[in-house]
């Protein structure tokens, strides 16, 4: 059995939102020094989900219809989800392509891509560990 690339490639968005996240609330304490890292660990995450959207959707095909199906229908709709706020976090707070300082509503676009990526992490898990989705069952 081949490993799926989907799993592998998933940890890079998830750690550059949610360090997104972290910078522009820190950024509250620390100002500029924290939320100018923010744009850039945006924009990365958003490249690198794309990439992992694409390897997920060729490993569809893969997974069982019933319950299994129903919670990969969850997790691409709530990754889709965080992908959206977080690209309209980054393009809403750009000036010629230069990071401006977060406002209440970057932030809220934060809290709400991080709900999303939690869910969307969550059922993820649940067709992993619960499905066995990508596990080589013949151990």
């Amino acid at each position: 059995m081949r490993h799926p690339l989907h799993p592998a490639l998933v940890h890079f968005p998830v750690a550059c939102w949610s360090l997104a996240v972290a910078a522009d609330v820190a950024s509250l304490w620390l100002g500029q020094a924290a939320w100018q890292w923010s744009a850039g660990l945006l924009a990365v995450g958003g490249a690198m989900a794309l990439v992992a959207m694409l390897a997920g959707m060729a490993e569809l095909p893969r997974i069982p219809e019933g319950a299994p199906m129903r919670d990969a229908w969850v997790h691409m709709s709530a990754m889709l989800a965080a992908f959206c706020l977080f690209t309209a976090r980054l393009l809403l707070r750009l000036d010629q392509l230069q990071p401006l300082a977060p406002d209440p509503l970057a932030l809220a676009l934060d809290g709400g891509g991080f709900i999303a990526l939690v869910i969307g992490g969550w059922f993820g898990g649940r067709l992993v560990y619960g499905h066995g989705i990508g596990q080589d069952r013949r151990a």
